[in-house]
């Protein structure tokens, strides 16, 4: 995504150089014309309906782009249902996902009358029911199904196995069925499936389709009139550049394949494909030390500003903006949180670096700045779109006294 023309780092039209002269690092970076390729190319191969699965990347910008694209949305609590409707999503075009659903946010998905509730137990079924039974009306709902399939990814980011607590089990089904006959302010359109991030497996989408088809099948036979057929996100994202991307056009084949004759709409629900590639988070060093042999870069951004390093041993490329030296130096990129798990990347090649030079960690527009902290009591990073030649602040977040201004003290204590 980073173009190099005359020593000088430029996503679209811009140089990271330009930004880095404008605002304060660390900030985030996404390009408008590569998650415009990236939802085209993915819409116009499987050719079913998108839902952009908000929680990989909730900026407002992001979310409206998303849907002028013509992608729907897809949410997992009442702030990012908040956020959708906020943005211009059409409210027929959004879906509500997540396994904790409370009376009121139920009651504020059937107020905003939209597309359907997604199911993940028989608890959440019956409080729907009461729900949509106090506001007098009838609710679409679909069933997010636990297939028992294993995403072949690693176990933090797994949801479809028998052991997550996503999803209706299938072997409850029939418990469910009994239960739902009685249920008068329910209407089921739809049945789902999410089994985890990170997929690249042809196989395990194939495993995915059959079962979603089978199951399809069990409900009609339940006669149930199934007019939709989610089958999840998990959309294999490339972070490193010797790994081999997804297949789309593999995939397409098996969707096809399973589905050639189903009366039923298709949909996925990716986010982190979708924006992934299209971000960076500008960094810059602000210490350079050795400690028992080993280099060190301690950078501005920290796990409070990208925490998916700590937190999934995540991998990122990271590139040196200034490269003013021939003398190549392996260092470990640490952040400045007061934490030995505080580290972006260990033993990596980079021209020798001095303190001011700016480092790009790559591949950071999904789950980046979302689940950015002020842990350490330090700020969060800006966001920046770019659009060709232009480019624009599109998250200013608090500065410290700003949020230290939220906290209350007592009154006692005066």
């Amino acid at each position: 995504m980073i173009n190099h023309i005359n020593n000088k780092h430029f996503i679209e039209g811009v140089s990271l150089e330009d930004i880095s002269q404008a605002h304060p690092t660390p900030f985030y970076v996404y390009s408008q014309s590569k998650i415009t390729s990236t939802y085209e190319s993915l819409k116009n191969t499987l050719d079913t309906e998108i839902f952009y699965a908000i929680k990989a990347n909730s900026n407002q910008a992001i979310i409206k782009l998303m849907a002028s694209l013509g992608a729907g949305a897809d949410v997992v609590s009442v702030g990012e249902l908040e956020r959708a409707i906020t943005a211009g999503v059409s409210s027929k075009k959004i879906i509500f996902e997540g396994i904790g659903k409370t009376k009121n946010d139920i009651a504020y998905a059937i107020e905003k009358n939209i597309r359907l509730i997604n199911v993940e137990s028989i608890d959440e079924l019956e409080r729907i029911n009461k729900v949509a039974l106090h506001q007098n009306t009838k609710v679409d709902i679909g069933i997010r199904l636990n297939p028992n399939i294993d995403g072949k990814t690693i176990d933090k980011i797994t949801t479809g196995k028998k052991t997550d607590k996503f999803g209706i089990d299938t072997d409850q089904l029939e418990e469910m069925f009994q239960i739902l006959k009685d249920l008068q302010n329910v209407n089921l359109i739809s049945i789902s499936c999410h089994v985890g991030s990170q997929i690249f497996s042809i196989n395990v989408f194939t495993k995915i389709f059959q079962k979603m088809k089978n199951n399809a099948q069990i409900f009609t036979d339940k006669g149930y009139s199934i007019k939709h057929v989610d089958l999840g996100g998990g959309l294999g994202v490339k972070y490193q550049e010797n790994k081999d991307a997804l297949n789309l056009q593999l995939l397409k084949e098996e969707l096809n394949k399973c589905f050639d004759d189903t009366p039923y709409k298709l949909s996925f629900e990716p986010g982190r494909y979708l924006v992934a590639n299209a971000g960076i988070l500008i960094t810059s060093v602000i210490t350079t030390k050795n400690n028992g042999g080993i280099n060190f870069l301690v950078t501005d951004a920290g796990m409070h500003s990208l925490i998916r390093p700590a937190l999934y041993q995540a991998h990122h490329e990271i590139e040196a903006v200034n490269k003013d030296s021939n003398e190549f130096i392996n260092y470990t990129i640490a952040g400045p949180i007061c934490e030995s798990s505080d580290i972006f990347a260990k033993n990596i090649g980079l021209p020798k670096q001095k303190v001011g030079n700016l480092l790009v960690i790559k591949d950071t527009g999904a789950y980046g700045k979302v689940m950015a902290s002020n842990y350490n009591s330090r700020g969060l990073p800006l966001e920046i779109l770019v659009n060709n030649e232009d480019f624009v602040v599109i998250h200013q977040p608090l500065n410290v006294k700003e949020f230290i201004a939220l906290d209350q003290i007592p009154e006692w204590f005066n």
